[in-house]
């Protein structure tokens, strides 16, 4: 077994390594950039390397200063994690050369699967079922559009070497296919530098599920079942199960055999996942192998019980898989809920900034969370939006999806925007409940995108009641301050007003049983807390009985309170101070439309338009560049343009001008 290994990569997978290498006793060597000098990887690894600046071309995916890092430290062995240089044969072959052991597979196993059209032409000689396709690399826009003509629309265009949703897009026209091969070639080239594209078939109501695999040296590959990750985002998972509430033992069987046929085809030695595109009907379709770790791999280590880093590590060092395909357990239910920092008003921008408050549920109960941040802590717009992995496991899907959801009420960050309050709501959807659904889901259901001030709780008496519970409890304090005139002591009232939504409910609080009893339409609710101290921002207790964990937070004269997915603002006041503040005017927002602003932090890599122009709806503006992800600004309606406020080069925060408009 290795003494020493080097983790090639940042963030929560570079600190899920380092756990399990500190569990098996061995040490730990981390590189990062001069972005990462404080980041938690680095803390917890036993050495840390600097490999360079900020930017992953010259940190990151810098080849020669890693493999020097591995010889300085006396590293014997490279993890990748996920990302980066993970699938890369080159790397993985040139650090082979350097008599360094890779964790993870062969290069030349990479190479075949990592190509995502070398991997079609392999899959389809291994008689693995394959989605019809043009797999050749394309040369340009035109030939893009013949070529999905004669397939068929809807098609995807996909970059040879991407992931993680980058390089993609699905055309239902010609004009759609022209722009997206343009953006996927550019998006390729900067993400991976690999501009190929290649076409295919678009499976309407698709479900995307994939076969986890670990295959030894000694010629033992087994498949570990499957991961639901239909619940995606502009091609991103956001949610992922196992396993698959659509799969059923004959299915699993038939794609987990594939799976392991084409391993086999490849001589593939270590973890990795062979992705489908499943019909409605259950008949599956080849997709792509991962030759790396997934995101999404701790669902299959909980439903297993094994722990997939450590067997990576174990094949790498040239041991046997200790178990046999029969002996693979499927145990409970396991879901995962990607907490990634960005803005879900803003259309699920990136969020850069400040961790001013990072407070996940503890990991107790079934609860598991994979992070590589800590409060206090920097999100950089030069890489991912991941902020961390809340994972659960129970029993039953249903109890797994209780769990989550109270998990999700628990998960308290600040400083930077987050969309937890958007996967609370996806625990409520009656679809994603059902087990019903395709990778449409999200795009279906919020086509207009996600506010949880829009969204209805499913008892606002709830929110009412703990609201009025809350406020007199902090006008408990005033009444405690020592040096009151005797006789003269301040003393809260009973009776209030709670403002919510626009309503006016009238309520009445009294001490009761160590906590409070509200009365709210006749109804009596008994609130009893156990942890409501607003710097906490949480508060914990019981209503009527039942447990109740709600996020509250004072702004300004109201409170603002997160449950469930549901988030609104709730003022209570006496009953004159309502009817004074209905009579306040309402300040009017300022006009921008003569404006184009940066709906998020990144670099401006592209003005499209120029003083004088005359600009027609939906032609391109700009682009900018954030978390790896190059955004297009398109005009809203016809304008000309007065002023450009911003070059190429710059670095913009959110809703700074662009460009100004007559």
């Amino acid at each position: 077994m290795f003494k020493k290994i080097l983790i090639a990569n940042r963030g929560e997978i570079a600190c899920r390594v380092i756990k399990t290498a500190r569990k098996m006793g061995i040490t730990t060597v981390a590189v990062y950039s001069e972005a990462d000098k404080d980041a938690r990887h680095v803390e917890m690894a036993d050495e840390a390397v600097c490999i360079g600046p900020a930017a992953s071309k010259e940190s990151y995916l810098a080849m020669d200063k890693i493999i020097a890092a591995c010889k300085d430290t006396g590293a014997e062995a490279v993890h990748p994690g996920y990302g980066f240089l993970s699938e890369n044969a080159e790397f993985s072959r040139r650090v082979e050369e350097a008599g360094i052991i890779f964790i993870g597979p062969k290069h030349q196993s990479i190479a075949a699967m990592g190509d995502k059209i070398a991997s079609k032409k392999l899959a389809a000689a291994a008689k693995v079922n394959c989605i019809p396709g043009y797999n050749e690399a394309i040369g340009t826009p035109d030939e893009a559009v013949a070529i999905a003509r004669d397939i068929g629309y809807p098609v995807m265009i996909k970059a040879s070497a991407g992931g993680g949703g980058k390089g993609l897009r699905v055309a239902y026209n010609d004009k759609e296919a022209h722009e997206g091969f343009a953006s996927c070639k550019t998006e390729a080239k900067n993400a991976f530098g690999d501009d190929r594209v290649f076409i295919e078939k678009f499976v309407e109501e698709p479900r995307h599920i994939e076969i986890q695999l670990i295959g030894d040296a000694h010629g033992n590959t087994i498949y570990l079942h499957e991961r639901e990750c239909s619940i995606q985002r502009r091609h991103q998972k956001v949610i992922e199960e196992a396993p698959s509430p659509f799969i059923d033992p004959a299915t699993r069987k038939a794609m987990g055999e594939q799976a392991v046929a084409l391993a086999k085809a490849v001589n593939y030695q270590s973890a990795g996942t062979v992705e489908f595109v499943v019909g409605k009907d259950k008949s599956f379709y080849f997709l792509e192998m991962n030759t790396r770790l997934q995101v999404e791999h701790p669902v299959t280590e909980l439903i297993t019980g094994l722990d997939l880093v450590e067997l990576m590590i174990r094949v790498a060092a040239g041991e046997k898989l200790p178990f046999t395909q029969s002996e693979v357990k499927l145990n409970g239910w396991a879901m995962e809920c990607r907490i990634n920092a960005e803005d879900p008003v803003r259309g699920f921008l990136p969020s850069t900034g400040r961790l001013i408050t990072y407070r996940p549920p503890a990991e107790v109960g079934g609860v598991r969370v994979d992070t590589g941040v800590y409060e206090g802590g920097e999100i950089s717009m030069h890489y991912d939006s991941m902020i961390a992995k809340l994972i659960v496991h129970a029993e039953s899907r249903r109890e797994a999806i209780n769990r989550m959801r109270d998990a999700l009420n628990e998960f308290v960050i600040r400083g930077v925007a987050s969309n937890i309050a958007f996967q609370a709501a996806l625990m409520r959807n009656p679809r994603f409940v059902s087990g019903d659904f395709n990778t449409g889901l999200i795009a279906e259901e919020y086509p207009k995108g996600f506010n949880a001030t829009d969204l209805a709780h499913e008892n606002p008496k709830v929110l009412i009641a703990s609201a009025a519970a809350i406020h007199r409890q902090h006008l408990m304090r005033n009444s405690s301050i020592s040096g009151q005139l005797p006789g003269h002591e301040y003393r809260p009232a009973d009776d209030y007003v709670v403002l919510l939504a626009g309503s006016r409910h009238a309520v009445t609080v009294v001490a009761h049983a160590g906590g409070w009893r509200v009365t709210l339409d006749g109804e009596n609710y008994l609130l009893q807390a156990t942890d409501w101290h607003f710097r906490n921002l949480l508060a914990r207790g019981k209503i009527n009985g039942q447990p109740l964990c709600m996020q509250v937070e004072r702004i300004g004269l109201a409170y603002r309170l997160f449950h469930q997915g549901v988030q609104c603002d709730v003022q209570v006041m006496s009953a004159r101070a309502a009817d004074l503040l209905g009579l306040m005017l309402i300040k009017a927002p300022p006009d921008m439309s003569r404006l184009l602003l940066s709906p998020m932090p990144g670099l401006l890599t592209e003005l499209a338009v120029k003083v004088g122009q005359e600009v027609k709806a939906g032609e391109i503006l700009a682009k900018i560049e954030a978390m790896k992800m190059e955004n297009v600004l398109k005009a809203e309606r016809d304008c000309v343009v007065e002023k450009l406020l911003a070059t190429p080069g710059d670095s913009l925060a959110v809703d700074q001008a662009i460009v100004a408009f007559k």
